[in-house]
């Protein structure tokens, strides 16, 4: 009988040390394909979110003046042509 639970508790220290062995595994494949993502994405010119809605901001203030000035130029042509 107690041959049994020796090659039982064999067999579950095995179990829990391929799971062990597994867990590391996916860890480690993990980080590499972080670590590869990381490098890729650093390789392209993306902008960040903060970047991209500065840049936007700005291009909406400068329509909007340009939709001003337009207007400003519009209204010293009709007096200059009365």
């Amino acid at each position: 009988m107690q041959t049994r639970n020796k090659i039982f508790d064999d067999l579950g220290q095995l179990m829990t040390n391929a799971m062990g062995v597994a867990q590391g595994a996916k860890d480690e494949a993990e980080t590499a394909m972080k670590s590869l993502m990381d490098r890729w994405l650093a390789d392209r010119d993306f902008v960040t979110r903060e970047e991209f809605d500065a840049v936007r901001t700005m291009a909406q203030k400068a329509r909007e003046e340009n939709a001003a000035l337009l207007a400003r130029l519009e209204a010293l042509e009709s007096d200059n042509n009365k």
